[in-house]
């Protein structure tokens, strides 16, 4: 289980590139178009190639040829309505800023489960018994956004509309496309990723075109930057995380604490950015809400230990 649990710290590395990379890139005035259609064009065949290699290409090529559209409406809105507002606020709020308030997806997915489901994808009630940690999430949340407004003033607090949008649209897209492929599969984590990314090109085709016209093509800058985040995000992360979840598999208190790893992120990006990019480090204020937020992200996946699913089910991962 050591090994189980430096894997997830590693994945949590490499998730931790998207808040880091956007933020740089949107310094930079790189083009929101290209920054968010570029991660998923470059996405596709890496995914095509896993799930290839895992033999279970076929079925899902089949089941998104036969019935197109729920693909495309919840890889739309887990994959375009999560990265497009994430991608365009990267510009003008700090990357750890970013990872602390995307936290807020935790609290979205609990208030959701009426329309979404819980764990078991049947069970409609709100876990009422989860939500204090969410609670504490919240208040970090909160304190680290005031830590940053008492400074630059309060434009920044308009950074947590996008987040809200793109923490509400992650669970809501992932967890119906979810229970779709349950009925008409089954999917693995790797076939229905790539199913909801091969739906959501329709939107990124629109995405790119608006960049073309706006910005023009992109640059070779964009284009590595964006390539990086494919890769280490949305592949090897992945791939870090489902590894070390499999090595646990069956013995929910040690699932818990690998979801628990994530909350590291938050604590990799404030590194990384002011490490590598000479990015300011969070004040007190924002300090103790960091930490406030690590400290309700670890209850709230211990607490998921009486749960009787994988994580997958509950997880922030940015995919």
């Amino acid at each position: 289980m050591t090994k189980a649990l430096v894997l997830g710290v590693a994945s949590a590395l490499f998730f931790s590139s998207t808040f880091v990379l956007n933020r740089v890139m949107g310094i930079d005035g790189a083009s929101l178009w290209w920054m968010s259609s570029l991660r998923y064009f470059f996405t596709v065949p890496l995914l095509i190639m896993i799930v290839w290699f895992q033999g279970g290409l076929k079925p899902v090529w089949d089941a998104v040829a036969v019935r197109p559209w729920p693909w495309i409406l919840w890889g739309t809105v887990g994959f375009g309505l999560f990265y497009l507002p994430l991608t365009w606020v990267a510009a003008w709020a700090p990357a750890w800023l970013l990872a602390s308030s995307w936290q807020l997806t935790i609290i979205a997915g609990s208030l959701l489960v009426p329309i979404i489901g819980g764990v078991s994808l049947g069970d409609r009630r709100i876990p009422v018994k989860a939500l204090w940690p969410s609670g504490l999430i919240l208040v970090g949340v909160l304190l680290t956004q005031w830590s940053v407004a008492r400074l630059t003033g309060p434009r920044v607090w308009w950074a947590l509309v996008p987040i809200l949008i793109a923490a509400c649209a992650y669970p809501l897209g992932n967890r119906l496309m979810m229970r779709y492929s349950r009925e008409h599969g089954p999917f693995d984590v790797y076939q229905r990723t790539l199913g909801m990314t091969l739906g959501s090109l329709p939107l990124w085709i629109v995405v790119a075109a608006i960049g073309l016209v706006q910005a023009g093509p992109p640059t070779s800058r964009e284009l590595w930057y964006t390539l990086a985040v494919a890769i280490l995000s949305g592949i090897v992360a992945t791939l870090l995380f489902f590894a070390a979840t499999d090595m646990a598999r069956g013995r929910t208190h040690w699932l818990a604490r690998i979801e628990a790893t994530q909350s590291m992120e938050i604590v990799f990006t404030a590194l990384l950015s002011s490490a590598l990019f000479g990015a300011q480090w969070p004040n007190l204020y924002g300090d103790a809400g960091m930490l406030i937020i690590v400290g309700g992200m670890i209850l709230h996946s211990l607490g998921s230990s009486v749960r009787q699913e994988n994580p997958e089910l509950e997880s922030n991962l940015l995919g």
